[in-house]
Formats: C-alpha cells, sequence, structure tokens
C-alpha cells in the first residue's frame, strides 16, 4: 500500500504519517500479524523488496542520556564496540517504560519515527554507516503491525532534519 491506513493503532503512528504526508515523502507499508523480532520481519523483507533495520533504544547507567542506535538486522549488537565507537561509557537497553514516554513506542516497535515524539530533544540518533549504504530504510510504523519502506536518504535528510535529529555515523 502507498497511502496512510485508514485509522490509527497510537498517536506516534499518525504522527509518522502526517509527516510523511506534509514532507512529501513516499512510501510503501504493509500491515502484519505482529512482529517484533528479526526474525518475525523475514517476510516483511520478502514482501516490501528490502532490509528492515534493527532499531534499538539505549540508555546511559544514570538513565540520563539516550540512544537510538540503527543498525543492520544481521548485526549482533555488542554494548562496547557501540560504546567504543562513540566514546562514551557503556550503555545498555533503555528500561520499556522509558521508551513508551519518549519515543511512545512498546518493546519491538522501536523506530527512527519515534524521534516525532521527542520533542526535548533527548535521543541521540545513531547509524551504523553499513545502514547508509542501502537504498531502502525498512522499518516499523511505530507498531509492532505496521512495517514500510522508505528512500533511506529521505530519512536522514528530510524526516531528521525535519525533527531536528542530526545523526552521528559510526563503523561497527
Amino acid at each position: 500500500m502507498e497511502k496512510s491506513p485508514d485509522s490509527y493503532k497510537s498517536p506516534l503512528q499518525e504522527m509518522v504519517y502526517e509527516s510523511l504526508t506534509k514532507l512529501q515523502i513516499s512510501f510503501e507499508r504493509v500491515n502484519t500479524d505482529e512482529a517484533i523480532s528479526m526474525e518475525d520481519c523475514i517476510e516483511i523483507n520478502q514482501k516490501l523488496d528490502m532490509k528492515m533495520v534493527k532499531t534499538l533504544f539505549l540508555c546511559n547507567s544514570k538513565k540520563t542520556e539516550f540512544y537510538l542506535f540503527i543498525t543492520t538486522a544481521d548485526k549482533p549488537f555488542k554494548s562496547r564496540d557501540f560504546s567504543n565507537a562513540l566514546g562514551i561509557s557503556r550503555v545498555s537497553f533503555a528500561p520499556a517504560e522509558l521508551m513508551e514516554s519518549i519515543l511512545g513506542v512498546k518493546i519491538g516497535a522501536a523506530t527512527v519515527f519515534g524521534v516525532l515524539m521527542d520533542k526535548d530533544n533527548l535521543v541521540q540518533v545513531v547509524f551504523d554507516k553499513d545502514v547508509l549504504l542501502e537504498e531502502w530504510y525498512g522499518c516499523s510504523d511505530g507498531t509492532t503491525t505496521g512495517y514500510m519502506k522508505v528512500k533511506t536518504k529521505e530519512i536522514v535528510n528530510n524526516f531528521l532534519t525535519y525533527t531536528k535529529h542530526i545523526p552521528t555515523v559510526i563503523e561497527l
């Protein structure tokens, strides 16, 4: 499908489609059964003819610094490598309640679009450089049942600029 859903499951999902329309960013999307793991996304990848990214919401031990790390689905996450690449102290997965309050999503629905909810600019968006080599960016629309395909350059150059989240790029 190339248009917004008829009804929305969350405030974030509605903001996602309103923002894409406003920015004139085209997309393709599919509705699915609940998909939470990267294994769940294999069929979605085939349907949309792209590779889903892995999006992790991380924080420091004091829970005062937050990172939305976007990497390729096949790479294992190593906190030490991530922290070393940014020159910061070790990070861990942020608690589910912080992910919901800051990004407006539940476990399994972490998405770059969550920064629409981050009005205080608490979250640093960090891309694995390998993600930026892909023409297409596959991610959740803020739910665990809606997934979409967007041009990667549109996410980085248009969407993130619009949200005032300038990404950092690291190599792992």
